[in-house]
């Protein structure tokens, strides 16, 4: 294939030659770049050695290369598109694939013969009313002609007529589905009559089929397209994949929009990486080849209830298929209008503006979760955890699974818990409902009341430290965390936005934005926090070790409240027996082997003080020396 090509010939399609530095007899041609913009001729051809290289970008390569970088297409496939400009037959693996190949080719000859022969038909008297109608629509003599667009005069044999009369047989007529057998034993008649004809092309510009849309306003189906063949499969075919695919490569937003007419807009006024499905909703088969083309693929849909299902339909269908780097995201235009009606009416900087705007998947599967309800009771807050969990449960990638979960637990917790109002100087301050109770009268006197901080309040507080100065655990720890409950406002708003932080946020600056400095500053403020040995010197041993005992007592000590009140309960209702002090004793020694370490030897850095503070062994071990010396000193006499 290469020795048949001329690579001058390939390249020459894509770019203008500069005739003052290019040596065409000796096959040394320049142009500018195809591949970035510029106006100086820095991209050189050597046509005898078959190889291109820019002086610019640096892009490099031969015939291939060139193919695949500019047409947006894989290996293969700019084999084959090479292969048939050179006029080589690429082999086959069996006779029988190499039969279906050939089969194929006639049949897409044969719809090339139907492309010209609608073509004309536009041009005569009968397709006056036509003409008018895309005229309308804003497409001119020459938009006509980039798009190929025919018309089917409402005879029924008309096509097959003429066909016939250049050698086609109806085999091959209804095989390529422009005629359809008739059930009275009459010649096969016309898939296609009275309707302007949008001719649909394979990603390598076979014509394979048409979209027709109804002159006739009573017709029973405004748009047609040609039934399944051996060269269609509407499930699997994209309006405009070629071209669009083309553009995606370089650099335009792919759009999946839902018509014909919307493709030819959006193409005409600029968005040329537009393409549609054919009459159906989006199918997997036309999933995978949107992701081909570009990472994050642009739906686009009618701004009506149709298109707000449409969109759902595709989120139901994406959610499985999804992976890190391919996802969708989501334009709905205004009600009533698609994007021929805005382009028309508002120009392309208008649709510019809402492509730049469009939503990511979440979005849409938050807003379809929420839109139009209340969640005032704990039942309703339930259904919607229900409801999303049971979509990205739907997420097979496990990594993509716990970010979307996260993200929906963040715009849970806004929905819930409205943001709290910065006050001047730092620190937030609380309106309405979210404000902090008054104490009442009867805790004015409680440790927390007075300012005595209670052991949970200090075990949470080293839990925070630890993690926020060892980022490293954050996320073996989530689960944990998740399920504390907080005795402290600021406790919790901190664990919260741990639980959402990003994977790879700078914690303190990431929280001191979210709550402010004063959160952080309290926090760290705390002596017992100070003393900590993981937040004095982060390490990932020392912090799994002292997360894992402060969990394991925490959760102890408030299982052990709970079996007491529990107990009580009990007792007040006359039914305590053996059972209720088996329950104690269990939950007791249970939270005495959380006091010591898992191998009943206590391996702990430091001991919990009488005010519930940790105190370094070693440093407490010195100190305990110390003052044993200075007491020696003081009993001889000497001078303390």
């Amino acid at each position: 294939m290469r020795s048949r090509l001329s690579l001058g010939q390939v390249v020459g399609r894509k770019v203008m030659w500069d005739n003052r530095k290019s040596n065409q007899a000796k096959g040394d041609l320049w142009a500018p770049c195809p591949f970035h913009q510029e106006k100086t001729a820095s991209f050189h051809v050597d046509d005898r050695k078959g190889y291109y290289y820019c002086f610019g970008c640096h892009a490099k390569g031969d015939a291939i290369s060139f193919v695949r970088e500019t047409e947006n297409v894989e290996f293969m496939e700019a084999i084959r598109i090479l292969a048939g400009e050179a006029g080589l037959q690429i082999p086959e693996s069996d006779p029988r694939a190499q039969k279906v190949a050939d089969r194929r080719a006639e049949l897409v000859e044969v719809m090339e013969q139907a492309v010209r022969f609608y073509r004309m038909q536009l041009k005569t008297g009968a397709a006056a009313e036509a003409r008018a109608y895309l005229a309308g629509r804003g497409l001119d003599e020459a938009a006509q002609g980039r798009w190929e667009i025919g018309f089917a005069p409402p005879g029924w044999q008309t096509l097959g007529d003429h066909l016939r009369g250049q050698g086609v047989p109806d085999k091959a007529l209804l095989a390529a589905g422009l005629v359809r057998a008739s059930d009275k034993g009459r010649a096969p008649y016309d898939t296609f009559r009275n309707r302007i004809l949008f001719p649909i092309r394979d990603p390598r510009g076979r014509a394979i089929a048409f979209g027709g849309r109804a002159m006739d306003p009573d017709d029973n189906a405004k748009y047609l397209n040609s039934p399944e063949t051996p060269l269609f499969d509407k499930s699997r075919t994209l309006f405009n994949h070629g071209p669009a695919r083309e553009a995606a490569g370089k650099g335009a937003p792919l759009i999946v929009a839902e018509g014909y007419m919307d493709v030819i807009a959006l193409a005409e006024h600029g968005f040329g990486a537009a393409v549609a499905p054919l009459g159906t909703a989006v199918t997997e088969a036309q999933l995978a080849h949107l992701w081909r083309i570009a990472d994050e693929p642009i739906i686009a849909l009618d701004g009506d209830t149709a298109g707000q299902r449409a969109a759902l339909r595709v989120v139901e269908l994406a959610l499985p298929l999804l992976t890190a780097g391919k996802s969708l995201r989501f334009v709905l235009l205004p009600e009533g209008q698609d994007p021929d009606d805005l382009l028309r009416a508002k120009g392309p900087a208008a649709m510019a503006g809402l492509l730049e705007e469009a939503q990511p998947l979440i979005r849409l599967l938050w807003q379809a979760a929420t839109e139009g309800r209340t969640f005032d009771s704990p039942e309703r807050k339930a259904a919607l955890d229900k409801a999303l969990a049971d979509k990205t449960a739907l997420i097979r990638d496990q990594g993509l699974r716990r970010h979307y979960d996260d993200e929906l637990r963040q715009l849970k917790w806004e929905l819930f818990r409205p943001p709290a109002r910065k006050k001047a100087g730092g620190g937030m301050a609380f309106k309405g409902k979210n404000a902090p109770a008054q104490a009442r009268a009867g805790t004015r006197a409680s440790m927390l009341a007075t300012g005595t901080l209670s052991e949970d309040h200090l075990r949470e507080a080293v839990i925070l430290a630890v993690l926020i100065c060892n980022p490293a655990v954050l996320h073996d720890f989530l689960g944990e965390l998740e399920g504390l409950h907080f005795t402290d406002r600021t406790h919790g708003a901190l664990a919260h936005a741990l639980l959402i932080a990003p994977p790879d946020a700078d914690l303190r600056p990431y929280l001191a934005e979210r709550l402010g400095p004063g959160a952080l500053e309290k926090l760290f403020a705390d002596t017992h926090v100070a003393l900590t040995p993981a937040v004095r010197r982060p390490g990932e041993d020392a912090a799994r070790m002292c997360l894992a005992e402060e969990l394991a007592k925490l959760n102890a000590r408030r299982g052990h409240r709970r079996e007491i009140a529990e107990a009580e309960e009990d007792l007040s209702a006359g039914l305590a027996d053996e059972h209720v002090t088996a329950r104690l004793a269990q939950s007791s020694a249970a939270m005495d082997r959380a006091g010591r370490a898992q191998t009943g030897e206590d391996r702990t850095e430091y001991e919990v003080g009488a005010n519930g503070a940790p105190i370094n062994r070693r440093e407490r071990a010195a100190l305990d020396e110390f003052l044993a010396g200075l007491r020696l000193e003081k009993g001889s006499g000497g001078t303390t």
